[in-house]
């Protein structure tokens, strides 16, 4: 395995909403960071948009940008437009370090609604909205190959693209030369689906891996009070690799350790930072790695 570990600026403020942690700086963020022993950060909200300003902070604390959110339009047919900006993304971030995007498909989605309630509004997507977002997809993987990059989609919650099956869907309709998958263990746990499973069947195409864990209790509460995806966020819903108590962290490592699996592991939690001090919990997650990954 070649390894390397890093953190999401979520975990210090969360790009859905910035209300959260918004008092925090992005020099606190990423000093926080390698502090906790992480090499790689992803992109986020509260970082600076100009290149060099972020290129010498990153740089200062010995963090590579490893990913970068890149939202998709697909299921709205906005494609010249996604396109455009996929090839801006591409070159900015390539800079920065990263050699993966992680793109969701944020054209129908519901995730960023605080009035809507998750569970009971799926994003379904029709015939010709998949065969859209797939054949998006497929471009942007071209695209990301020939900038020395890979494509990963990134299944989410409150979208169209959640479950297994639509994984599988979406895997079977896309080039696996060049679409890959960012495997994130909370959403697939939110969507009732069995995240060792779908990592075991799909690993071959998993090229980037977000870590987070579930609280059960949250989680019902969520469900039978019909809260939002940003209720669940705000009241704890998500929390990091060693606190929570929904994924089966034993399984998903094995399948990891017996692979040859060529990547980032990168830390999410989406958690309220006045309630859960970002740093006390990049640690936590961290030494939880070290135990069960030996590095």
């Amino acid at each position: 395995m070649k390894i390397q570990y890093g953190c999401a600026p979520i975990n210090w403020s969360n790009d859905d909403l910035p209300s959260l942690g918004g008092e925090l700086t992005y020099q606190q963020c990423l000093s926080e960071m390698a502090l906790s022993g992480y090499t790689g950060s992803e992109g986020g909200i509260k970082y600076p948009k100009e290149f060099e300003v972020i290129k010498k902070a990153i740089d200062l604390r010995g963090i590579t940008i490893c990913n970068m959110w890149f939202s998709t339009e697909f299921t709205v047919f906005n494609n010249e437009d996604t396109f455009r900006r996929f090839q801006n993304h591409l070159d900015y971030t390539y800079g920065l370090g990263a050699r993966v995007v992680g793109a969701g498909e944020c054209g129908v989605t519901i995730h960023g609604d605080e009035s809507i309630p998750l569970f009971k509004n799926q994003v379904i997507l029709d015939e010709r909205q998949f065969k859209n977002l797939a054949e998006g997809l497929n471009e942007l993987g071209r695209m990301a190959h020939a900038k020395g990059m890979k494509l990963c989609f990134h299944p989410h919650a409150g979208t169209g693209v959640e479950t297994k099956e639509e994984i599988d869907q979406l895997m079977e309709m896309t080039d696996p030369e060049t679409v890959f998958l960012l495997f994130d263990t909370g959403h697939l746990t939110l969507a009732g689906e069995d995240p060792v499973a779908v990592l075991e069947k799909h690993l071959d195409r998993v090229a980037h891996i977000h870590v987070k864990d579930v609280r059960r209790h949250v989680y019902e509460t969520v469900k039978e009070q019909d809260m939002s995806f940003l209720q669940g966020v705000k009241n704890g819903m998500f929390t990091v690799p060693g606190d929570g108590d929904m994924v089966n962290w034993d399984g998903i490592f094995d399948l990891i350790k017996n692979s040859s699996y060529d990547g980032w592991i990168v830390v999410e939690a989406e958690q309220d930072p006045a309630k859960a001090d970002p740093l006390e919990y990049a640690m936590m997650a961290r030494r939880f790695l070290r135990e069960k990954l030996g590095r």
